[in-house]
């Protein structure tokens, strides 16, 4: 092999397939991803940490720390060699010496490799789609527990590939199951199942990597691994619900039972991608409230993802407040986000209306959240409206009847 050629798997076309099947090459940052990186750097001592995924043209990195790079040539990937041996690790302790790697130039040139350590990312297929690694400029060897850290964190960007893929599908099953009114009782069943293996295996690593970091990591490594623990149990207690529900739908609307409303509301904003920017504040008194806890969680899931989602200023704030009133519970949510048209207001509670609105994150949504959230509200009896100014911000208003006696009969047929 000549030092411009680079190892092919036997399987190149398979391996192709199933990584387009994830749909996350030119993706943008993502910070579940961040947070697996940057552990890695941190774990390793070194001052590079990269996710590399391997197309047919490029290795393309997923995750960043420690060098402005976002994609380099196929031929150049110290990840195409990782994902063609048999060992479970790939280590270079100088890359200077290596025949395969001395001319490359990315040992050359910039980031100067020296040192890389690389493990396969795998998949439950069997595919190895890219790698986690870890570089640094200067020559080093990594220590048995940072080489068993370094494969633990690997094994978690599959399961969070896994998880993020399961997602993305279910995004469109979400769309067709509305659209056939079957959506609760198919929904809650099917995204429970999916979700539950990959979370499952995420909950396993995170709790082996926090044993592994108990006498040996950083404090800032331990609170990472320690907020993913707590968001992932968070997510299959949800899940568990979800499959409780799926036999009997109208549960999800008739369970009512007694919550604690900043209780229900720091869970749910757990489950958000919350930038450091924006601040949430909930109401200064924890009330208690008798209602659907399932409903109010994908109510408040929704309006809030949105307001994080839709917020572009320097200083985001989103308000949560709320109000007993003699037959109804109110509910405010205020931001001061990027606001909405005055002609769009009417439109946003239809199906798939998505006003070709690009999030913070760059993304689209799919129309389909506020479109729940509206039915959800009629079934418990309640209303929502909304006030907003372009560039200024929105406030959304919902009420919930208290002690509602709902028909199970016209749930099922609507």
């Amino acid at each position: 092999m000549s030092k411009n050629e680079f190892p092919i798997p036997e399987n190149e076309s398979e391996r192709l397939v199933a990584l387009a099947s994830y749909n996350i090459i030119d993706t943008v940052p993502e910070e579940d991803f961040e947070d697996l990186t940057l552990l890695a750097s941190q774990i390793c001592q070194t001052s590079v940490a990269l996710i590399t995924l391997l197309d047919d043209k490029r290795q393309w990195f997923k995750s960043v720390v420690g060098t402005h790079l976002k994609e380099t040539p196929k031929e150049q990937a110290f990840c195409a060699h990782t994902i063609t041996q048999n060992a479970d690790l790939m280590e270079i302790n100088d890359a200077r010496q290596d025949d395969r790697f001395s001319s490359n130039p990315l040992v050359t040139g910039d980031p100067n490799i020296v040192f890389y350590a690389g493990v396969p990312l795998i998949n439950n297929e069997g595919y190895a789609l890219g790698s986690l690694c870890v570089i640094d400029t200067t020559s080093k060897q990594l220590t048995e527990e940072q080489k068993k850290s370094l494969k633990i964190l690997g094994k978690q960007v599959v399961a969070q590939m896994e998880l993020r893929k399961k997602l993305t599908q279910l995004e469109a099953v979400n769309e067709k199951l509305l659209e056939t009114n079957t959506f609760v009782q198919k929904f809650a069943s099917t995204a429970a199942h999916d979700i539950k293996n990959p979370l499952s295996s995420i909950l396993l690593t995170s709790q082996a990597l926090q044993m592994r970091l108990k006498n040996t990591g950083d404090d800032k490594s331990r609170s990472l691994v320690g907020l993913t623990i707590n968001a992932s149990k968070r997510l299959l207690g949800l899940v568990d619900e979800m499959l409780d529900y799926s036999t009997e739908p109208s549960l999800l609307i008739t369970d009512q039972k007694c919550v604690q409303l900043n209780k229900l509301l720091k869970n749910v904003i757990e489950l958000i991608d919350v930038p450091h920017s924006i601040t949430i504040n909930l109401p200064k008194l924890d009330h208690k409230l008798v209602c659907s806890s399932v409903a109010l969680e994908q109510i408040f899931l929704n309006l809030l993802t949105n307001a994080v989602r839709y917020n572009d200023k320097a200083k985001g704030i989103i308000n949560v407040l709320f109000k007993e009133e003699r037959n109804y519970y109110a509910f405010k949510i205020n931001d001061n986000g990027t606001g909405i048209a005055t002609n769009n207001l009417e439109k946003i509670f239809e199906k798939a209306v998505t006003l070709n609105a690009v999030d913070r994150f760059n993304k689209k949504g799919n129309g389909l959240g506020l479109h729940t959230v509206k039915l959800l509200i009629d079934k418990l009896q309640g209303s929502i409206n909304v006030e907003s100014r372009l560039g200024e911000g929105t406030t959304f208003e919902f009420f919930v009847k208290k002690n509602a006696v709902i028909n199970q009969d016209a749930i099922s047929a609507a």
